[in-house]
């Protein structure tokens, strides 16, 4: 959710933290702020708002060699001023990604201890509760140690001492924080984008493990303040991958660039032999449950999974949304498994989710795309996709890697079961290795921004498909509601009669998805059904049909179904692209969206 910039080093580390927290624009925030050693004295400056509006506080004669900053993303408190971070108690300054779940019990002990609080945010109780610390131990790691096992909850902190001017010091429990060193300093950062301008090399905290910063060494301990050493990694992608490359918006850039990643992230782990999927993949023949859990679009894609796996592999698929899935009573044995799927690795129901699994003793894999993230470290088994660094909140890239990554799944399962036969393995190769081509091909049609530009003005739009093609509508209609605002519904095209078919009016648009052969029938049945009502039919589809039932056509490859869904939805992402343009919203981060949902 919100990003987290702090530098130590031996050159001005304003200009770097503003960067690096312009970097994290994507990940979504409301206010700005930063804290800085000036003169031996720390000042903060903060604004509600853009980073923009934080950039016009600060002049050009401000110079500080140890800081930190942070975009916020409101949870505790409104998107003011006074919320925004960094705030400061007693003799520390801090700023925070996550919850501290209960903080109103530490507030009301601190008050007690007379500590005052200005704003409403759980954050302040943080820090004046590391304050509290140190004032009865006068020790600074032992203080923000001490605190930090007092709170319930996700937390990422960089943190600056009055009485410690030459050191910055990070801790976390759940929410992702790096620790980075590059020539002029040492930093720390929320993802990997905000240092790739100065470093690529990086260290990754584990749950309460402190860090000590100066600007020339850092320093690790454990939650028993006992040193420890870490080796780095070093970040695959580079900073070209995080700008833009001449796009006006990363979505639109992102989307460009799925020919290359499916053909990365399929290569990576198959090279058109099963060999090479039995050593890419664990061995995942003995089960016979799956629950596939995750959260938004990535739930999407677990949808898709169930389709695959469930016709191509005889193996029942349970599709859960993570928030519900670490409530709910679980039916599973030793012979289920569960998949996690999330493009941060850091996702907090997800994450919550693949720890109750583990405690159950159930096997789990994730899918995520970034490397060294906590799912992916936690998780049995970890499959990671190919899709670089992705800016934008609304995801393109990464979610048809993740179908891509679960097509792959299936076809390995479906053959070591025999239910994949080697002719029809055949046929899948031939598909896949023109795939890119294919992709290529399906994003440079100019006829979905011609559709975007007749349905842009209406209030209301209706997805409608069956079987795998209705998965694919909700993930359209998910693009579309977030980032144009929009009311779009996905529906099973059966459903209509049963209730929503009374919302259509004339002239309402309903996208309606028909690829898969056995179903295509009964669609148009039902795509007549609303045509008879008055609704501007837009029929997305891999066969022409012979009678006209449509205002609009969108008409793409037939490919082999495993991977026909990866075709399917690249016009519903061009389409939502362009009516979001035309309505002038912000495309890359739209209103109260966060990229990275570290928090419950």
């Amino acid at each position: 959710m919100c990003g987290i910039v702090g530098f130590n080093g031996h050159k001005n580390g304003i200009p770097k933290i503003i960067k690096g927290l312009e970097s994290l624009e994507y990940r979504g925030y409301d206010s700005a702020g930063i804290a800085y050693i000036n003169n031996e004295r720390i000042t903060i400056k903060k604004e509600k708002g853009r980073i923009k509006n934080l950039k016009d506080l600060i002049t050009e004669k401000e110079n500080a060699y140890l800081g930190i900053g942070h975009t916020r993303w409101a949870t505790h408190g409104e998107p003011t001023k006074e919320n925004a971070h960094p705030h400061q108690q007693g003799k520390f300054t801090l700023v925070h990604n996550g919850i501290i779940e209960n903080y109103m019990e530490l507030q009301k002990i601190l008050k007690d201890k007379h500590y005052a609080f200005i704003s409403q945010t759980d954050t302040e109780v943080a820090c004046a509760l590391i304050d509290y610390y140190y004032q009865k131990d006068a020790n600074i790691k032992m203080a923000i140690l001490n605190a930090s096992k007092q709170m319930r909850g996700a937390f990422a902190f960089g943190i600056i001492c009055e009485d410690d001017k030459e050191t910055l010091y990070a801790i976390r429990k759940t929410s992702p924080l790096i620790i980075a060193k590059s020539k002029d300093g040492n930093f720390i950062a929320s993802d990997v984008p905000a240092i790739l301008e100065f470093t690529n090399e990086y260290f990754l905290l584990n749950d309460l493990e402190l860090a000590e910063i100066t600007k020339d060494n850092i320093t690790f301990y454990n939650e028993e303040l006992k040193e420890i050493k870490k080796e780095s990694s070093l970040f695959e992608g580079n900073l070209e991958a995080s700008q833009k490359g001449g796009y006006e918006h990363f979505m639109l850039k992102e989307i460009h660039e799925q020919d290359e990643i499916i053909k990365n992230t399929i290569a990576c782990y198959y090279d058109g032999t099963i060999a090479s999927l039995d050593k890419s993949f664990p061995d995942l023949t003995k089960f016979n449950k799956i629950d596939i859990v995750a959260c938004g679009s990535a739930y999407h894609t677990g949808l898709c999974a169930k389709s695959f796996i469930e016709n191509y592999a005889n193996i029942p698929v349970n599709v859960e949304v993570a928030s519900e899935y670490r409530y709910k009573k679980c039916f599973y044995d030793k012979n289920t498994l569960v998949i996690l799927v999330s493009q941060s690795g850091e996702t907090a129901d997800t994450l919550a989710a693949l720890r109750k699994a583990k405690k159950d003793g159930i096997t789990t894999l994730a899918i995520v795309n970034v490397v060294g993230s906590n799912i992916a470290r936690e998780a049995d088994y970890t499959l990671y996709i190919k899709a670089g660094c992705e800016i934008a909140v609304a995801t393109t890239k990464a979610y048809l890697a993740q179908v891509a990554m679960f097509s792959l799944l299936a076809i390995y399962l479906g053959y070591k079961k025999g239910l994949i036969q080697e002719e029809e393995l055949i046929e899948i190769n031939k598909d896949i290795k023109n795939l890119p081509k294919m992709i290529r091909k399906t994003i440079d049609n100019d006829l979905y921004f011609k559709i975007a530009d007749q349905i842009y003005e209406n209030k209301n739009i209706f997805f409608i498909g069956r079987g795998l093609d209705y998965a694919l509508c909700m993930e359209g209609s998910l693009k579309l509601k977030e980032i144009s605002y929009i009311n779009s519904v996905a529906y099973q095209a059966g459903e209509l009669k049963h209730g929503t078919i009374s919302l259509i009016e004339k002239d309402t648009p309903v996208i309606a998805l028909s690829t898969e052969d056995e179903l295509r029938e009964k669609t148009i049945s039902n795509i007549k059904e609303a045509k008879s009502r008055g609704a501007k039919v837009i029929y997305v589809t891999n066969k022409i049909p012979e009678e006209k039932f449509y205002d609009e056509i969108i008409t793409i490859e037939k490919i082999h179904p495993i991977l026909q869904s990866i075709l399917t939805m690249i016009p519903l992402q061009l389409m939502s692209y362009k009516v979001a343009k035309n309505k002038n919203c912000d495309i890359d981060k739209p209103r109260n969206l966060a990229k990275s949902v570290t928090v419950e």
